[in-house]
């Protein structure tokens, strides 16, 4: 992975973008954490996201795990949705109206998502289409992004003001 860009913007951007197209809003609180581990940027990421719906996601990003996993999970009233992106898998758990639980597969294309992307976008460029992911949903992916990379600073200078004001012996 890139190592001279924070984690947030090499492999979590990824994620929020899908998972605002998928709750169709920004969240209203954001908190988050990180650490440098390879680099001076943070490697590792955590952030748990609240939307005005209720819905809540935690994200992971790490270049440090010993695993490759890439799953985005979050959860709202009467749902819980689970993303593989590794496996190419997706499906909700929810509750119908007789409060009986439900296990719902969402139907996934599977494809190599690099050679999607590229195809999508000769795609585009030959008919003039719409992209999937526009410059404004970009923009708003990027603009989380960059608002958890501020949280992650001030989470990092919390931290070091706990442990300077703590004698260790």
């Amino acid at each position: 992975r890139s190592l001279d860009v924070d984690v947030v913007l090499d492999l979590m951007i990824h994620d929020l973008d899908i998972l605002l197209s998928m709750t169709g809003a920004d969240p209203v609180e954001v908190h988050a954490a990180g650490i440098p581990v390879l680099s001076g940027k943070a490697d590792i990421a955590n952030v748990r996201l609240t939307f005005a719906s209720g819905c809540i996601a935690n994200l992971t990003a790490s270049r440090v795990s010993t695993e490759r996993v890439r799953k985005l999970r979050f959860f709202q009233p009467r749902q819980y949705v689970s993303v593989d992106y590794a496996k190419q898998e997706c499906f909700a758990i929810g509750v119908d109206d007789n409060r009986q639980v439900k296990l719902m597969p969402q139907p996934v294309t599977r494809q190599e998502p690099l050679k999607r992307q590229f195809a999508s976008f000769l795609d585009c460029i030959g008919t003039r289409a719409r992209p999937e992911v526009d410059g404004e949903d970009a923009a708003r992916a990027l603009e989380l992004a960059l608002h958890i990379m501020e949280k992650i600073e001030e989470h990092g200078a919390v931290v070091a003001r706990s442990l300077s004001s703590t004698s260790i012996p």
